[in-house]
């Protein structure tokens, strides 16, 4: 099983509809992925599902994450990083069974001119501590809010190029 992660819990984020693109054009791919946004987790998590805790709303969740084999995570820069509620999902699920030895690809978004690099930087050192395989092509998209046209999809020529080859070699990763 494939989950595509929209890793903010903004509601109308630019990230999900970027997640929702990648969803999209892997199916055209053929790979059937599932879209997990941080937006599904439970409000009171920091309380509910820490530290060894589990609550019924995040178990389906955690189900979704246990099962998976290959995560694709669409991060935004937050403050020049990945966003903190992302932190507190991975903190949330069980370990190892979640990550441990499974493989992800990173993709990074922004309003600004960067794409995210330094969040998917500072992403990458958490992933490793997991033991989670990252494929070594990420993606940086600056600029988010010019990619799209009116029917949710990326248009301009080079990231259209750039985002299909990283799902091409996500497919065989």
């Amino acid at each position: 099983m494939v989950t595509i992660i929209s890793s903010t819990n903004r509601p109308g984020s630019w990230t999900l509809k970027l997640a929702k693109y990648y969803q999209k054009r892997l199916l055209e791919k053929g790979l059937e992925a599932g879209l997990l946004s941080l937006t599904q987790l439970p409000a009171n998590i920091i309380v509910s599902d820490l530290y060894g805790k589990r609550s019924t709303e995040f178990e389906p969740i955690q189900d979704i994450i246990t099962q998976s084999e290959k995560f694709l995570f669409i991060i935004p820069e937050y403050n020049g990083s990945f966003p903190g509620v992302l932190k507190v999902f991975m903190d949330a699920c069980s370990f190892p069974e979640s990550f441990y030895e499974k493989k992800a690809a990173l993709t990074g978004l922004s309003s600004g001119k960067y794409g995210n690099i330094r969040g998917l930087d500072h992403f990458t050192g958490v992933c490793h501590y997991m033991h989670l395989h990252l494929m070594p092509l990420k993606i940086h998209i600056a600029t988010v809010k010019q990619e799209f046209d009116d029917n949710g999809n990326l248009f301009k020529e080079d990231t259209v190029q750039f985002t299909d080859e990283q799902m091409d070699k996500f497919i065989v990763f």
